[in-house]
Parts: C-alpha cells; structure tokens; sequence
C-alpha cells in the first residue's frame, strides 16, 4: 500500500502566518485584524467507470446506446473513444485519479474474451488506469487466473499467449479489501490505496459484493471468502483515519436504482445505497456498479451527505468527479459529479484503435469460421410469465436444448436447465460485417452467446430436489430455462410449482425417483442462488465447454428459435 507520512508543512505554514498577523500592531481606530485567508483547497479529480467488461468494441444494441435527458438517444462507448474522451477529460486537472469500479474484465465480447481480457488489461495500462476495484465477474475463472492477470509473467496454462506474445500484467493498483483467505483471514490483494496530491492524502477503499460466490463458479474461489460490506469498509476506514487520511473514497462493486437519468438522483433504493447510509461518514464518495445503471446523487440528492454515483455499463460513461480537499485537515470541503457520455462523435484515438485493430487481425479467421446456421433471429429477452416474473426466452431454451443434446448418451442426462444471466447476446439471422451470409452462424457470434467457458456438469437430483430446485427461481428471482424434455405449471401468484405437475419426458415427476440433470459448472456450484444443485450427488464434468455444446447443436439442419411454452401458469 501507498501509506505515506502526513505532511505538515501547509499547517506549520498558517500557524506561522497567524502569529505574525497576531504580532502585528493594530491601527488605532482601524478595523481590528484579520486572520489571512486559509490556503487554497488542492483540487482533485476523479475519472471513473464500472462494468467494462471488455468492450473493445463499440458495442452494439442497448448496451451500446445512452438516453439523454430529453429523451433522446445517442449511440456511446467503444475504446477508441473511451480513450479520446478520457485524455479530454484529463487535460482539464493534473491532479487526477482514473479508477474503474469492478468488472473490468469478464462476461466480455469475444474480442476481449477470447484473449482471456489480456488485451483489456493491455488497453488499460495505455490509458494509465490507477486504480482497478474487483468485480464479481474478476472471479469467473477463480482468483488463480485473477492472479495472472494481474501479475502478469505467465501466459494462459491452457491457452498459452494466443496473440504470439508474452503477457505483462495489469500496471494498475487492484483493490479487493473484502476477498480474505479461507486460511489466513487476510485480503488477498489490498485493501485500499492512499494516493497525495500536493500534500494532501486521499484513500481509495475498493470492495465486491459479498454475494459474489452466489454468481461466480464455486471451483475457483474455493479458498477465499467474501466478507460483509459495511463491517470492512468502516475496518479500513478506522485505519486510514489513525493513519491521517480524512478523504475517503470507496469503489464498491455493488448496484442500485435511481430514476430521473444518468445525472440525477430520484428514489434511490437497493443495496448500494443501503451501504452508503450506514458507512462510516468519513466516507465522502461511493462509486458503485454491478447494476449497469447511471446515476449521480449529489447535492440534495446525496445518500447521508456521500455522492453516490454508477456509469452504466460497456465504457458508454465516465463519471467525472471534482473533489476539494482541504490543507489543513485533509478532508474534502467540496465534491460534484458528472457523468459524462462516450460518444461517437469525436476523433477516434489511434493507438487506441491500432490496438483494437491489431486483436481483431488475429482473432478474424477463428471469430469469422462458420459453425451452423439459424431460420430467424433467437432472442435472450425473457418473456413474461405471470406479474413482475420474467419465465422463458428463445435462446434460453435453445441453449438447455443444446446441453441436453450433448448429455443425454453418453452422460444419461434427461433434462437440462440454463440460467438466463449467462445468456450474453442474442443470434441474428442476417448476416454480420463478416459476410458470413444470412443465418449462418459463426464461431464468434455463438462464442458471444456464452463466453464463460464454463463446464457441463451432469448430477443427479431425487424428484422431491428437481421441485425445490423450481420453487428456488422464485427466491432468487431467476427463472431458468429448461430443455424440451421438461414441463411444469407455476402457481398463479407466481410464487412456487403445481406439486404434481413437473414432467421429464412425458412422464410426471416422483419425489423418490433420481433424475440425472445437466447445468452448467457455474450453477452447479450454487450460482445464482441456487443452492439445491449442489446437494447433487454423482456430479460429473463433461468434455468440453458449454459454447461446444452450442456449437454442436448448430451444426445440422438450420435451427429455428423454440417455443417458450415449456413454462405454464395453473389456470
């Protein structure tokens, strides 16, 4: 950590100052004395961003757009102007601090992902990138490829280095102040950093949520646990006062929600917020994420005198942040907050591009290699099932399809389930830039549909587990989608399963009977919240990734998108 002595020449300074205004004689007559105006406050500014996620790219869809106030809508993010808009944004302070706020890499494009994010990281040292909070998705390939990533050295230990090079690591300062050793208690990276300007000191707290081993496999964070937010943010907090830091920024990777656009602030609510409330208020700033929402609560709108601010997702905005820190007593005085859009519209930045460009060469003949074809256009948007419960997508169910398909012989699955928020784009049926022609797909485009690359895990679940497995969507508020081979009817309150009527192949469900199950390695370690699946016995790895078993399933006779009527509600 960066922990430096306090420096105390600007208070030596004053102190001065007003013993020669006190031994000055007075003006007989005159107004008495004033004290001389305090220094200066040393401006500071921060540039941050959260939910990258790999996004080279100008990506496309929503996830690549930005609603103005007006209500107009402009089209934002890719890196090349990512970076014109940052170098911009830095010209206006020297004082500056770039942080992103969790899941920088991960759930990325297949640009970025099929280098295992090595060229995100590679983009980010070229921007300068100070300081870089952990995300849940940092954690999709376990906290050793994390570890690599970060410290370099080392190419992929399946991969290799797929761009013919060798691989440096991240120059940034990665914060994971919540993420302690099963062992040893202690972070496995830091806490937190202490960062001077002019003087003065400023501490970055960065965090993940504690949910995170709910969402990410349970295999590669096996050693470590995600400790509760608010208990650990005021733990370092105490510790970088006693240390002389009164400006305090947190860089939590955790969401909510608040309406009005991306620079206003009206009825926040959720987890974010409530943290924000009950930190420590030496807390000045919570730059937060995770939900891809934008917002900047500041001013009236500030959650228990913190700004509290989110820039959507995908590189689409920088949220701007002015700080003034006193001299004297270190604290910030003042704080104000934009977001500000990465649009299109400017020169792009070259040796950003030259980057991009430099990947997408290497990675067009894989990404560009056919390896099926589609009738229509097959969407992950879920449907809805009964009130505020969104039930089944297209996709969903072509991809449970797929890994039953490639289960059911050798592995003696009957059934399949697929998570929806492992879904990452949809499959269109014309044709790309690539000219791969109209409902051909192509590697790249199934390897955006699941870029995870997570394992099939085949387990078996008594029929009384496959109810409690159903009636858990519920509680956790995910629907899964299942294969062809399942049908069940929902309570018309959208609350639970019919007992009676779950089937398997036509055949109703018993409670006594085993039933073997294919889902992915990510929720067969309790991903999402769904916890019945690892009480599954005989848990079997397959071959192979869950994009293969997409992939394989493309390969025959063009697909067309399948129904969503697999999911009933009673009545």
């Amino acid at each position: 950590m960066r922990l430096r002595p306090v420096v105390t020449l600007a208070a030596t300074a004053s102190l001065s100052a007003l013993a020669l205004a006190a031994a000055a004689p007075a003006v007989a007559g005159g107004p008495a004395p004033q004290p001389p105006a305090g220094p200066k406050p040393v401006e500071v500014q921060l540039l941050a961003f959260n939910d990258f996620h790999g996004a080279l790219e100008p990506p496309a869809g929503s996830g690549g757009r930005v609603t103005l106030a007006d209500g107009s809508v402009v089209d934002a993010g890719g890196l090349a102007y990512f970076a014109t808009h940052l170098r911009q944004l830095e010209a206006e302070n020297r004082q500056t601090l770039t942080i992103s706020n969790g899941d920088l890499l991960g759930g990325s494009p297949f640009l970025s992902a099929l280098f295992r994010d090595e060229p995100t990281v590679d983009a980010m040292d070229r921007l300068g990138l100070d300081v870089a909070a952990v995300g849940n998705h940092e954690f999709d390939e376990g906290v050793d490829e994390l570890q690599r990533v970060i410290e370099g050295g080392a190419c992929h230990p399946e991969d290799g280095c797929l761009d013919g090079t060798g691989y440096n690591g991240s120059d940034a300062d990665w914060l994971a102040a919540n993420v302690v050793g099963r062992e040893t208690g202690e972070p496995i990276l830091p806490p937190y950093e202490v960062y001077r300007f002019k003087g003065v000191e400023l501490g970055v707290i960065g965090l993940t949520l504690d949910e995170t081993p709910t969402i990410v496999s349970a295999e590669g964070i096996a050693g470590v646990r995600f400790l509760e937010e608010v208990e650990t943010i005021d733990r370092y907090v105490a510790e970088l006062r006693a240390d002389g830091v009164e400006a305090i920024v947190v860089a939590l990777h955790e969401g909510g929600n608040a309406g009005g656009g991306i620079n206003a602030c009206e009825e926040p609510t959720g987890p974010a917020f409530d943290i924000a409330r009950a930190v420590d208020d030496a807390v000045d700033v919570v730059l937060t994420g995770h939900y891809h929402n934008g917002f900047v609560c500041q001013g009236e709108d500030e959650v228990d005198g913190k700004l509290v601010t989110q820039a959507l997702s995908n590189g689409r905005l920088i949220t701007d942040i002015d700080l003034s820190l006193d001299r004297r007593s270190g604290d910030v005085v003042a704080a104000r907050a934009e977001n500000v859009v990465v649009t299109r519209d400017v020169q792009p930045d070259r040796k950003a591009q030259e980057l991009v460009d430099r990947y997408a060469q290497l990675a067009q003949p894989i990404a560009d290699e056919p390896v099926g074809s589609i009738t229509e256009d097959i969407v992950r948007a879920q449907e809805t099932l009964v009130g505020s419960v969104q039930g089944e997508s297209p996709l969903g169910n072509l991809i449970a399809d797929a890994q039953l398909a490639a289960t059911d012989d050798e592995a003696g699955a009957v059934a399949a389930f697929m998570n929806p928020g492992g879904v990452r784009a949809d499959l269109l049926y014309a044709s790309s830039d690539a000219g791969e022609g109209d409902g051909v797909v192509t590697y790249g485009e199934a390897f955006e549909v699941q870029p995870f690359n997570n394992l099939l895990t085949t387990l078996d679940l008594t029929g009384e587990q496959l109810y409690a497995l159903l009636d858990q969507q519920f509680e956790v508020g995910r629907v899964l989608a299942p294969s062809d081979s399942v049908r069940y009817e929902v309570a018309a309150d959208g609350g639970s399963v019919v007992p009676g009527s779950l089937t398997i192949g036509g055949e109703a469900v018993a409670p006594a009977e085993t039933y073997r199950i294919t889902v992915n390695s990510f929720l067969a370690g309790g991903g999402d919240g769904f916890t019945v699946l690892t009480e599954g016995a005989d848990p079997v790895n397959q071959p192979g990734f869950d994009v293969d078993a997409l992939e394989a399933y493309l390969s025959g006779e063009p697909v067309p998108a399948p129904e969503t009527d697999r999911i009933t509600v009673a009545g």
